[in-house]
């Protein structure tokens, strides 16, 4: 497994945001995948996880009902669409790979890309 994430950038509050996160292997199908953010000087923090079919999702409080986990196992992608984004949003967003069940412990997780940084303005 190889994660590639991409799609951060500078946003002013209000605005959206629609992270990706590509894997080069042929297994993809088989993890739950989930998306993590870790902000300067703080502990990396769940966002978003997704099973491995794509019905099942769960999200952090902080981002629920402004954002949407979701993935395309024909291309290997798993996504985060973020709106009304908020200057608290400003992290490196890390996407992850789970073998076994989706979590929100970053512990549960066996494969990390690189991280893509988000910043939104006030």
């Amino acid at each position: 497994v190889q994660l590639q994430a991409s799609g951060g950038g500078l946003v002013q509050a209000g605005g959206s945001l629609r992270l990706s996160c590509a894997d080069s292997g042929r297994t993809f199908s088989s993890y739950a995948l989930g998306w993590f953010r870790q902000a300067p000087g703080k502990e990396r923090d769940f966002v978003a996880a997704i099973d491995w079919s794509g019905t099942i999702t769960k999200y952090a409080d902080s981002v629920k009902g402004r954002s949407a986990i979701s993935r395309d196992n024909a291309k290997n992608t798993v996504y985060l669409q973020m709106r009304s984004l908020k200057p608290e949003d400003t992290a490196v967003y890390y996407c992850a790979a789970a073998l076994h069940n989706m979590a929100v412990h970053d512990r549960a997780y066996d494969y990390w890309g690189q991280g893509t940084q988000v910043t939104v303005s006030s």
